[in-house]
């Protein structure tokens, strides 16, 4: 993951004045117009304004510091609006890409031991085979004579200096419909079933998305992203909390007072576990490298016991049970009595 602390050239505990401050200083000495040409300043202005459009969110930079920023919440096209946004003057977007789709997919718990192949199934958006793309028959564009680019002069913060963007009129393309295509409406793009081949690493987490590049939608500017939104079907036994899996294990009277060797359902198959006497309801036995992959090795196996009192009783259960509360001093309702109390309330 990147350092977006680094790349601004700021420390963790920086304020969002002083991470805003960076970011002018920065954005101004590699912008494109300061730096005709110079590609390493290009993608430096990109990973400038990578950085701040994570660290000027709070709620973003929380989880970027908590390492939980999954999907990239920041596309390089964004970059001059965020910056018209910062220096106080309006930006007009350049020829939009296609847009980005999210796909599910569904696996089993075990899926994420080791990881999974999937194949994904969808429908996107793709230039339309009879018009090639255009939408039907086009003519030059006569605000911008057909080279899809406006030119104007900003006032900014710093002065002034020229803004080019995409023509407002075609939208940059240079020229405009003059006659629509049958087969898309004009639309220029149809839809078409796709498929593709996706890794679902070990351990992934239901609330990150996996980004498939370039297989969203099909735009002008290009391909939009496709999402991968994770699904875990429901384990019979287990729960899932992070990298950790938790079993709720039910035991009797007698196990619990005086201990029991049990067999618990893990991921890859039993496992065995001694209960001490005396355990309690709620108590919590950790095996660990019992859960999910995760940075270091993996999670643990928690067995949270829950104790189970029996609602019926054969007659020499109960005398049993008697005879240990006489045993150990523990008063317990008289043999009879709450089918006496019963009776009572009928009549």
């Amino acid at each position: 993951m990147k350092d977006y602390y680094a790349i601004l050239g700021v420390s963790r505990e920086a304020t969002q004045e002083e991470i805003k401050r960076a970011y002018r200083r920065l954005a101004l000495q590699y912008h494109p117009d300061r730096n005709p040409g110079d590609k390493e300043a290009e993608e430096r202005f990109k990973e400038i304004n990578e950085a701040y459009a994570v660290l000027s969110d709070p709620e973003r930079r929380a989880q970027y510091d908590r390492g939980l920023l999954g999907s990239p919440p920041f596309h390089a096209e964004d970059l001059f609006d965020l910056f018209a946004q910062v220096f106080g003057f309006q930006s007009e977007r350049a020829v939009p890409r296609g847009e980005d789709l999210e796909v599910q997919v569904e696996v089993e718990l075990l899926d994420l031991l080791h990881g999974k192949e999937a194949e994904v199934d969808y429908a996107r958006l793709v230039p339309c085979e009879a018009c090639g793309g255009q939408g039907g028959r086009r003519v030059a564009c006569p605000t911008c004579g057909g080279r899809g680019v406006a030119e104007s002069y900003r006032q900014g913060l710093f002065g002034a200096f020229v803004s080019r963007s995409a023509c407002p009129h075609c939208k940059g393309q240079g020229r405009l419909l003059a006659e629509a295509c049958a087969a898309c409406g004009g639309r220029g793009r149809v839809v078409r079933q796709e498929q593709v081949r996706v890794r679902i690493p070990p351990g992934m987490d239901e609330r990150h998305l996996l980004r498939v590049p370039g297989y969203g939608n099909l735009g002008l500017g290009g391909p939009g992203d496709l999402y991968v939104r994770l699904r875990v079907r429901p384990h019979p036994h287990l729960e899932r909390e992070g990298a950790d899996l938790v079993y709720r294990l039910r035991i009797g009277l007698a196990q619990a007072a005086l201990g029991a060797r049990v067999q618990v359902p893990g991921l890859e198959g039993p496992v065995s576990l001694d209960l001490p006497p005396g355990t309690g309801h709620g108590e919590v036995f950790e095996l660990p490298g019992g859960g999910l992959p995760q940075p270091g090795g993996r999670g643990a196996l928690r067995v949270v016991v829950e104790l189970a009192v029996p609602k019926r009783l054969s007659q020499r259960a109960r005398e049993l049970l008697r005879a240990y509360a006489e045993e150990v001093g523990e008063e317990v309702a008289p043999e009879g009595f709450w089918e006496k109390l019963k009776g009572f309330f009928r009549k």
